[in-house]
């Protein structure tokens, strides 16, 4: 029997076979914490070896086993979301590239070999973001793809350093007098990957990608490469003055940013998005803390349920008539049970509900915030970003899986398609147990043992219970009050990052070249370049010949005179 398989389903298959062929040698590598790296010298100059090299480690090999479990989902779930797609082969060699770029990233520690999988991932966003062919995805592929050149320069830049180091690998950095450089270059860098302000805006704007794209995106490529490259060169950055302390401050103030963001946006996906950005503030903060690992087991467990969320807000969309907007959905819980299902066990994973996977890493990461010597209002901060968590994402389900219906009535939601059920059931399990077991496996990430009192300990519950509570006070269906129509507007445009970041430059650059224009090309340039210079030498030639003329009239008229005057004197005498 001939099995007529689709690309992305073969595709799904390889993904799948080798997560779960990688699965026991991370296991190994883990539990043993052995470290592999294999170098291959290709030529040497002066005192600069140029090598390209391998690291098999527990973080390169557990990264690379989420991201090919989520992209293997993904492909599951877009043999039957992309299967009306007249390019579908197309979309899968984009999306196994985007894959390919990141193990790449992953497994070598050199930088100037990283260029390949870190240049690889904005290059394929890009065609990934614009693969709808319109104008809207081509702006937003621009602001996607010109914010991300910020960090690949960065990285160039700190590969030209380093040739002070005589050598680029990542995992023996030592001090030298551009130290301070070198760390601002690698962080600017990774912030411009990891969306932190001010380099925010391209992340809600890389929604315009077909959701399966979204789902691989924000969860566990290209978003949380800026992460990963920090915690690989944590031990290097942790040297450096005052970097913890400005992470910290950034990452916050991105967390808060988002999750205020959140509340005030209506487009479904961009939402989720949004809640990408302010989970990418908490591993964040989680570095400017000092704990890495603890950074990188909230990447975990955040890619599981982010891409869940992602999967099932897709099946929501597309059993919509492709509707993102949240207002116009209610009643999804009684036509699709099973994704209600999974996206609540997302949503409750995304707060930090107990004994769900978020559970284990943010509560951990909030409780070290709350020990730790930390500014008072960064803790603040922290905290009513976190209510706000539990405010969008019950807004979210509100408005979506239990408001009243909204949409056409005659429009039935069917459950039956085999590809998003095992999707979706798979990465739910996952987004159940990853948490747990990740901390009984990951014993590298527990901070030194610490003691809270009972009130703080229960701080973190208490503000999620809050941030719903005040959700659901502060519920405002009134769109036509015009100083909330101002704040919302400033809040869901990301305090106008999004606005500056994009038209006003391009209108001063526009508006400045308009002005160069007028006053020197059709200007000063017409009065000093060439039209002018050949008025001018016209006008002197004539002005000359004038005179010239004038002045061989007068020395005729002269030698006549003087001839007249010579022969009256002649014949007088």
């Amino acid at each position: 029997m001939h099995l007529n398989l689709k690309s992305s389903s073969i595709s799904s298959i390889f993904l799948l076979s080798y997560s779960i062929m990688l699965f026991p040698t991370t296991m190994m590598f883990i539990l043993f914490n052995k470290n592999i790296i294999l170098e291959w010298s290709i030529f040497q100059m002066s005192s600069c070896s140029m090598t390209f090299m391998f690291i098999f480690d527990p973080i390169s090999l557990s990264f690379s086993n989420v991201v090919c479990l989520i992209s293997g989902c993904v492909m599951l779930f877009s043999s039957s979301y992309m299967s009306h797609d007249p390019f579908l082969k197309r979309f899968v060699w984009l999306v196994m590239l985007f894959v390919l770029s990141m193990n790449m990233l992953v497994f070598i520690p050199s930088l100037p070999a990283l260029l390949l999988g870190w240049d690889g991932l904005g290059i394929v966003s890009f065609a990934l973001v614009i693969y709808y062919q319109n104008m809207k995805s081509l702006g937003a592929g621009m602001v996607t793809v010109l914010a991300n050149r910020i960090g690949d320069v960065m990285i160039l830049i700190s590969i030209g350093l380093l040739v002070l180091q005589g050598h680029w690998s990542i995992i023996s950095m030592w001090d030298y007098y551009l130290t301070a450089w070198t760390a601002f270059t690698i962080t600017l860098a990774a912030m411009t990957k990891s969306a932190q302000i001010p380099f925010s805006s391209w992340l809600p704007a890389a929604m315009a990608a077909p959701t399966p794209v979204s789902a691989l995106v924000h969860s566990s490529t290209l978003v949380t490469a800026g992460i990963f490259l920090i915690i690989r060169f944590f031990p290097f950055l942790n040297t450096i003055s005052g970097f913890k302390s400005c992470l910290l401050f950034i990452s916050v103030l991105t967390l808060l940013m988002a999750g205020i963001g959140a509340n005030y946006e209506n487009d479904l996906k961009k939402i989720i998005a949004l809640s990408t950005l302010s989970q990418l503030g908490v591993m964040m903060m989680s570095l400017g803390l000092g704990m890495p690992y603890l950074a990188l087991f909230h990447l975990y467990t955040h890619a599981l349920f982010k891409a869940l969320l992602f999967l099932c807000a897709g099946m929501f969309i597309h059993n919509s008539s492709n509707t993102q907007d949240i207002r116009h959905m209610g009643l999804l819980f009684m036509q699709s049970p099973l994704t209600t299902t999974c996206m609540n066990i997302a949503n409750l994973s995304l707060c930090g509900a107990p004994f769900l996977s978020g559970f284990y890493s943010k509560d951990l990461i909030l409780e070290l915030s709350l020990s730790n010597s930390t500014n008072f209002l960064m803790v603040l901060l922290i905290f009513l970003a976190t209510g706000m968590t539990a405010a969008y994402s019950f807004r979210l389900s509100f408005c979506s899986l239990w408001g009243l219906i909204k949409g056409s009535s005659f429009h039935e939601k069917q459950e039956m398609d085999p590809y998003v059920n095992w999707a979706t059931t798979t990465l739910s399990l996952a987004a159940i147990v990853a948490g747990f077991s990740l901390q009984n496996i990951f014993i590298d990430f527990n901070p030194l043992p610490f003691v809270l009192p009972f009130f703080l300990k229960m701080l973190t519950m208490f503000v999620i219970l809050s941030g719903l509570f005040m959700a659901f006070m502060t519920w405002d269906t009134n769109y036509d009050n015009e100083i909330m129509n101002k704040i919302k507007f400033f809040f869901s445009t990301m305090w106008f990052l999004t606005p500056i970041s994009t038209q006003p430059l391009t209108k001063f650059s526009m508006i400045l070249g308009t002005n160069i224009m007028k006053s020197i090309d059709m200007g000063w340039l017409e009065i000093l370049g060439g039209q002018g210079s050949s008025l001018i030498v016209s006008d002197m030639s004539t002005k000359n010949q004038k005179i010239q003329i004038k002045s061989f009239n007068f020395f005729i008229a002269l030698i006549l005179f003087l001839t007249l005057t010579f022969y009256m004197s002649f014949f007088t005498f």
